[in-house]
């Protein structure tokens, strides 16, 4: 639906800030829709969402939402890479959650979309996002007839039919996700199984969720919130009450977390404070409340206009991915007859990049990348160093293949893909400039010889890339100024690393 910007404040806060495709702009009714996310996002203000900061005017393009912003992955994107949380860490989840909906019910909406990948895992409490499709709990409209809006496998029935979403359906949905944080897959779904949206639909509607792995201590309680019928739910506030009584309370979060969890966020904002520290400033007026420290290079991404006389976009991100995204796309994803599901979340594979290639994730929810290159591609010779030129410190050319724990070293930066599976370009005092923020056993990274970096896990699957495929010659530049970049000629396709 657009692209989101990791950016500041003119007083150095992070936001996230969404701008919208022009082209959806004049879709009519969307700025209707556009307007009714902004609105419900503001109207439920309480420590389990994140804050609006700032939004574009009426009948302004483009249009964009500027949000508080969160440097954590989303339940998603963690029990896809570290498995279920443990009982801790779940029950806890269980009890924030649960103060997130009752809340949003408490303002007179329903989410409508609660899921693994609109939860984010933050420091101090799960942030619930995407307010894209809530409406007031009492709103009897939805898209259109025979269209189910939510997500397969999590949506309620009563959704998944065509009905009101109203609180019992987010109650539903709320459930699921805990199955799903207990599991690593829905209560109507086996682990790793890829159907159809219409079979997962059918399950949702006509048989009953699968609760093994469960812990005895939540099954209970699921179990009752998962009925079929609306009306045999219990309400969030009961649901609270009822965790309660099981030692499950808000609060204890930061506690209760995973501890490579904490790890890892403590990673993330370091590397969201380094990419906005290093934006070129925008001479933004002082006084503005969502002026933009730097814009996206012009050379790399492309030109997001300006909004009139203010804001100016700093370093993008993949829209949608909640890793380090704030918000997903504007509108729910509709699911309509045999629909393919995607799964349970757009971003298991999808991450954040510094300057570079913005490129939309494929459909699959991971990077688009080129396919493994051929035989002969793959036994060619190791990689030769080119003559430095002009500012470059090494020149790399392609094939360059990088294993757990190897590194490649030009002047004073490394890239180096580390034992977690994350590849990371380090400067001499061993400080991350920047990272791919990829994890895993065995992952292996590759500059290919059609010019894309890409980051693949121990199977052979993508999980993040540059972009810049198609790029035959292409060549891997660890520069003067500290950037590493990629080439073809003299246009700078991707770049990362930070200059000194």
């Amino acid at each position: 639906m657009g692209q989101v910007y990791l950016s500041r404040t003119a007083s150095g806060r992070l936001l996230a800030l969404k701008t919208i495709r022009e082209d959806l702009s004049s879709d009519p009714g969307f700025e209707e829709r556009f307007a009714r996310e902004i609105e419900s996002s503001d109207r439920v203000r309480s420590p389990w969402t994140v804050t609006v900061v700032d939004y574009s005017p009426p009948g302004r393009r483009p249009q964009w939402l500027a949000t508080e912003y969160v440097p954590a992955p989303s339940l998603a994107d963690w029990v896809a890479a570290h498995g279920p949380l443990p009982t801790p860490a779940l029950l806890s989840l269980a009890a924030e959650l649960c103060a997130a909906v009752r809340a949003v019910h408490q303002a007179g909406l329903a989410h409508r979309d609660v899921k693994p990948g609109n939860i984010l895992l933050a420091r101090d409490r799960p942030r619930l996002i995407d307010f894209g499709v809530a409406r007031a709990a009492d709103d009897s409209r939805h898209t259109r007839l025979g269209v189910s809006v939510g997500s397969p496998g999590f949506l309620a029935p009563d959704q998944a039919v065509g009905g009101v979403a109203a609180e019992p359906a987010d109650v539903f949905s709320l459930a699921a996700v805990l199955v799903y944080a207990a599991t690593g897959h829905s209560p109507f779904s086996r682990a790793g199984e890829q159907i159809p949206a219409a079979s997962l639909l059918y399950r949702v509607v006509h048989e009953e969720p699968d609760l093994t792995g469960v812990p005895a201590e939540l099954a209970p309680l699921l179990t009752a919130c998962l009925a079929k019928d609306p009306a045999a739910r219990p309400t969030a506030d009961r649901l609270g009450a009822w965790l309660e009584e099981r030692g499950a309370r808000t609060g204890g979060w930061p506690e209760a977390c995973p501890t490579l969890l904490g790890g890892q966020l403590t990673e993330a904002e370091h590397s969201a404070r380094t990419l906005v520290d290093l934006a070129p400033a925008s001479g933004a007026a002082p006084d503005d409340r969502t002026a933009v420290a730097g814009t996206a290079r012009s050379d790399t991404v492309p030109a997001v206009p300006a909004v009139p006389g203010r804001r100016r976009p700093a370093w993008p991100v993949t829209a949608g991915v909640a890793a380090v995204a704030v918000l997903a796309a504007v509108a729910a994803t509709v699911y309509v007859g045999t629909q393919e599901s995607s799964g349970s979340s757009p971003s298991s594979g999808s991450r954040a990049r510094a300057s570079g290639s913005v490129a939309p994730a494929g459909g699959d929810g991971t990077a688009s990348a080129s396919p493994r290159q051929t035989q002969e591609q793959q036994e060619s010779p190791q990689p030769q160093e080119s003559p430095a030129k002009d500012t470059a410190l090494k020149v790399v050319q392609a094939t360059l293949e990088l294993a757990t724990g190897a590194s490649v070293t030009g002047g004073n930066r490394s890239l180096v893909i580390q034992p977690d599976g994350n590849l990371v370009i380090y400067d001499a005092d061993h400080t991350a400039r920047w990272a791919s923020r990829t994890t895993g056993e065995g992952n292996t990274a590759r500059f290919q010889a059609d010019g894309n970096l890409v980051v693949y896990n121990s199977g052979g699957q993508p999980l993040w890339a540059s972009q810049t495929n198609g790029h035959d010659g292409a060549v891997l530049v660890f520069q003067a100024d500290g950037n590493v970049v990629i080439k073809s000629g003299d246009t700078v396709l991707w770049a990362a690393g930070s200059q000194d």
